[in-house]
């Protein structure tokens, strides 16, 4: 009987329900980004990133994370897009080549969704943010996607002729999708 226990126990600590997991597989993982320029939507990826997240489907609330976005490394369609992206006008990847999300906070909402709360850094100006997103479990792997919007002139990107919002919108689409293992 007590092997029974011994066995039940042993099964339930390591029951994908119960455990944390925090192992980001990167090549399965993706951040992305949708502007518009005069009211097209134009898409980008960050092909460079690192992510560090931790989270137990049983307690959410524990849940922590920190995403580091190699600017350099971003791909908006072309060569001359990437290059105007990296300029001083824009990310100024020479001074500021990385951005950064960090969590404070995980929130369970119902359903499957969440909300992480934290601060997101870019071009050197640090500002609250929250990512809503949905967590599921499939095969031992827990897969998290959100999306959240952002607003771009509040952290100094498309200055001079880019800061027309009628050119380019001051919301983006911050697109995310994380593989952990």
């Amino acid at each position: 009987m007590t092997r029974l226990f011994a066995a039940l126990a042993l099964l339930v600590a390591v029951s994908p329900h119960a455990a944390e997991l925090s192992a980001v597989q990167l090549d399965k993982s993706s951040i992305a980004f949708v502007s518009r320029q005069m009211n097209v939507p134009v898409e980008g990826v960050f092909k460079k990133f690192s992510a560090q997240i931790s989270i137990d489907p049983a307690k959410p609330e524990a849940g922590r994370a920190r995403i580091e976005i190699d600017l350099n490394n971003i791909d908006a369609g072309s060569t001359e897009a990437n290059d105007e992206l990296k300029s001083k006008n824009w990310f100024n990847t020479r001074e500021f080549p990385r951005a950064s999300f960090v969590s404070s906070a995980v929130k369970a909402l119902g359903g499957g969704r969440f909300e992480a709360f934290g601060k997101t850094t870019l071009k050197g100006k640090t500002l609250e943010s929250r990512a809503p997103f949905t967590l599921k479990q499939e095969k031992g792997v827990l897969i998290l996607d959100g999306t959240f919007p952002l607003k771009r002139l509040a952290y100094g990107i498309g200055s001079g002729a880019w800061s027309d919002t009628s050119v380019v919108a001051d919301e983006v689409l911050v697109k995310f999708h994380f593989v952990l293992k």
